[in-house]
């Protein structure tokens, strides 16, 4: 896991902005992740926040929605301009 102070579950990105995936859960739901190329240490960028509480995230050209549970248990660091 990266740690770091300004590290935030996915839930409170705001739209637009890149991020670095700290931590994802672990076991079946981690698995999942990584076959979608989203690990810890990766890159994305908050796309869109549904109402409902469901996060699309951009990796690439690869977008992913992620619901609301979920994103409060994956945690994320915001990146500065210079990180993106």
């Amino acid at each position: 896991m990266l740690k770091s102070k300004n590290t935030i579950p996915l839930n409170s990105a705001t739209t637009g902005q890149h991020l670095r995936i700290a931590s994802v859960p672990h076991g079946t739901l981690k698995a999942q992740f990584v076959r979608l190329g989203i690990h810890e240490g990766e890159k994305v960028k908050c796309l869109e926040r549904l109402p409902g509480g469901t996060i699309v995230v951009q990796k690439n050209r690869q977008q992913i929605a992620i619901g609301h549970q979920l994103a409060k248990q994956i945690m994320v660091v915001v990146l500065g301009d210079k990180e993106k």
